[in-house]
């Protein structure tokens, strides 16, 4: 699929998926806009998927329009059953099959230590970082099996392998049953051409650990990087993108760690 790299508007372009639907969760900002964008400089009609942000939704969308691409925007509260359903009852609406979907929304939603962690929360925090995944994969795998093709990337998380800091217990445990579902996922649907796939982000730089995370956490965490820095989104979308491509044709069911050498596995 990849051809020779150009310059198209300032941005490198690396891989061709001209022709192909890109449905990207969470890509108001962070990781999910760099994902977004790379689809989208790359050739691949790119859904923008928000819940809030309108407004970083839109940028995200204007970059890829000028680098001669397209997409649009799709608002959806992916934190309750009800209003998942009302969303992918639009993605099996659309005229346009997905072809590549990254389910990267998510958040920890609060730091709680475990006895103070209430089924309410616990719940909440699974329906956004496992259950969304599910029911939006289970969405769009029909039109690629129709068509023996098609690519899913969980986004994980180091918090997954290691249990993440104190008070994101709920987090950790949703994130480690995404890396286990993408297992089962590349073992069933290997067979019919859908490749498979999780990537686990170290500490990322973006809001989410402006949030959730003290800047003395943050520079413990640097420390502790063989690489000594956070990553980025870029680092995260590059590698995204990367198992999409003809390059990554036979790795399958993989959860990718990608966190500067913060653990080693």
């Amino acid at each position: 699929m990849p051809g020779a790299l150009r310059v198209v508007g300032g941005f490198v372009i690396e891989s061709d998926f001209n022709g192909l639907t890109a449905l990207i969760t969470g890509a108001s900002s962070g990781i999910g806009a760099e994902t977004a964008i790379r689809f989208g400089v790359n050739g691949a009609y790119t859904l923008i998927h928000y819940r809030e942000n309108l407004k970083g939704a839109t940028e995200v969308l204007e970059r890829i329009r000028r680098s001669g691409g397209d997409g649009h925007l799709i608002p959806a509260d992916l934190s309750n059953t009800t209003t998942i359903a009302q969303f992918t009852s639009q993605l099996e609406g659309m005229r346009r099959p997905i072809d590549i979907l990254v389910n990267n929304a998510g958040s920890l939603i609060m730091r709680k230590p475990f006895l103070q962690i209430t089924e309410e929360l616990w719940g909440e925090v699974f329906t956004l970082n496992v259950t969304s995944a599910f029911l939006t994969t289970k969405a769009v795998i029909p039109l690629m099996l129709q068509r023996d093709r098609g690519f899913v990337v969980n986004i994980s998380s180091v918090a997954a392998r290691f249990g993440g800091g104190i008070g994101s217990i709920a987090y950790s445990s949703a994130k480690a049953a995404l890396s286990a579902m993408t297992k089962g996922l590349a073992r069933e649907f290997g067979p019919r051409g859908i490749r498979v796939n999780a990537v686990s982000p170290g500490t990322i730089d973006t809001n989410y650990h402006k949030k959730f995370s003290t800047r003395a956490a943050l520079d413990a965490v640097i420390a502790a990087t063989p690489l000594q820095r956070l990553g980025t989104g870029s680092d995260i979308a590059d590698v995204v993108v990367f198992l999409c491509s003809e390059e990554a044709r036979f790795i399958q069911g993989q959860t990718i760690e990608v966190n500067g050498g913060f653990l080693m596995v």
